[in-house]
């Protein structure tokens, strides 16, 4: 299998279809010892697996266990960081102080320098921000992101979870004035967790902006082990009080409709659950990348299969339906207007 290069969004960077996600390196902390606890060793290995499939873009953060995930992926990658793509994020709190969160240029200015040391490089590939801030002005935000490209420490810059405003704001404030721009939003998208392209995706193709995509498994619900009439598994992360609670919400019974849905496809391709849930948003637009997480080998080895291979219009269609769900207003609304406003996809 020839893994496939995408532009992020209207950079000239090209990104692999899949990237590795490292929340799963560490297992400091309630949250992260039930994504994983991948030690050097072992993230070493996940790596190695990761370059002979071409997947050569990593993505982390300074929250990620508090530090440590940056710090095992900078080991893993050590004597071949010209191999990789390093992405990373900042903006949530790190410390007790009133300015150890947030994405003022006091704080942005030492969270990437806490995460260059902690990944033992010079440089990040792409610096996103974790979360919108809404305290500190857009202006000093992108002048500060734009200073740090300039001195060479971020390449490109993206965000996170942000509404379509907090995007169209900032991109109309780096036009402006001729400052860096961001290239990707890292954004919840899934089979049973479609909002993003109600706004965001639509703002995506229009501003050439483009999604690397978290938690393409739901939050861990489609990976086929949760069914309808069935326990959870042992090892799932759903017993976790805490990473319910964070998580998106799922009803039930829809779960379930979308998990018929994704077996039936499974039987018909020969694939499994999670690779078609992962294949169904590799090819959606605007996506650059979907990052896949793994415990071992074995998982990861199943998740890169998810790729060099296309549902047929019929399956889309299948899945589509099961998972489709009414919209917000005005998304509902303008749905009805579609020779003006026309979906998508």
């Amino acid at each position: 299998m020839t893994m496939e290069y995408r532009q992020l969004g209207g950079s000239g960077l090209m990104v692999p279809a899949l990237s590795f996600g490292t929340g799963t390196f560490g297992g400091k902390g309630e949250l992260f010892s039930a994504w994983g606890d991948t030690d050097a060793a072992g993230a070493k290995r996940l790596v190695d697996i990761c370059l002979e499939h071409g997947i050569n873009m990593f993505d982390t953060a300074d929250v990620y266990s508090s530090g440590v995930s940056e710090e095992i992926l900078g080991a893993a990658i050590k004597g071949r960081r010209d191999e990789v793509l390093i992405s990373t994020k900042g903006t949530f709190r790190m410390g007790q102080g009133p300015n150890d969160q947030g994405s003022s240029r006091h704080n942005l200015t030492r969270a990437v320098e806490n995460s260059l040391r902690r990944l033992g490089t010079d440089h990040v590939d792409l610096y996103q921000l974790h979360g919108f801030d809404a305290v500190t002005p857009v202006e000093e935000v992108i002048n500060t992101l734009d200073d740090i490209v300039r001195a060479g420490k971020i390449r490109y810059i993206g965000c996170s979870n942000f509404s379509g405003w907090h995007i169209m704001k900032a991109l109309a404030y780096s036009d402006a004035h001729g400052l860096a721009r961001y290239v990707a939003h890292q954004a919840y998208y899934s089979l049973i967790g479609r909002d993003y392209e109600w706004e965001l995706m639509p703002l995506a193709l229009d501003q050439k902006v483009g999604a690397v995509v978290w938690s393409p498994l739901g939050w861990g619900r489609l990976t086929g082990k949760i069914r309808r009439g069935q326990p959870l598994p042992e090892n799932s992360r759903r017993h976790g009080k805490l990473s319910n609670d964070i998580g998106p919400p799922v009803d039930d019974e829809y779960l379930f409709n979308v998990i018929d849905a994704l077996d039936a496809v499974a039987k018909e391709t020969g694939r499994t659950i999670p690779q078609v849930a992962l294949n169904w948003v590799l090819h959606r637009p605007t996506v650059a990348t979907v990052i896949i997480g793994a415990r071992n080998e074995e998982q990861l080895k199943q998740n890169i299969g998810a790729s060099g291979w296309r549902l047929t219009a019929d399956q889309i269609a299948s899945l589509d339906k099961a998972s489709e769900r009414t919209r917000a207003y005005p998304y509902w609304h303008q749905l009805g207007f579609a020779e003006r406003n026309p979906k998508p996809i």
